[in-house]
């Protein structure tokens, strides 16, 4: 079982920039790929960016450029640097594992929300304009 509290959120104006955190229990982290999802009000949750364990990164194209996700391994710990932020990235970000690392005869898609078998709780961000 591997829980994730996500913490870092909060308001901030448009242009400015926050670091989310993920912090994972357990010690099979280092080989999970992992991903930040967000949801805003009356939409549904969308992949923001995913991690392999070797290190490959994936980015929605709303965030490209803008956002980056990192990983320290040693502090079991997975980041979401953003940077340039906008209104319209308002929502609440979830961290969430994929126990198969992106692979496996059932991998789906790394920006699917059935790929990823557990979540954090959830930090909001909210960016003023």
């Amino acid at each position: 079982q591997v829980q994730l509290v996500e913490s870092g959120g909060g308001l901030v104006q448009a242009g400015g920039s926050l670091r989310l955190s993920c912090l994972a229990s357990g010690r099979t982290f280092r080989s999970y790929a992992m991903g930040w999802f967000r949801q805003a009000p009356g939409k549904e949750r969308e992949f923001v960016a995913g991690m392999r364990s070797g290190g490959s990164t994936y980015y929605a194209v709303s965030v490209s450029g803008r956002f980056a996700i990192s990983r320290d391994n040693a502090k079991n710990t997975v980041y979401l640097q953003m940077n340039s932020l906008k209104p319209e990235d308002t929502a609440v970000y979830y961290c969430a594992a994929d126990s198969h690392d992106y692979s496996g005869p059932y991998y789906l898609s790394y920006y699917d929300v059935r790929q990823y078998d557990y979540w954090g709780q959830g930090t909001q961000v909210t960016v003023s304009s």
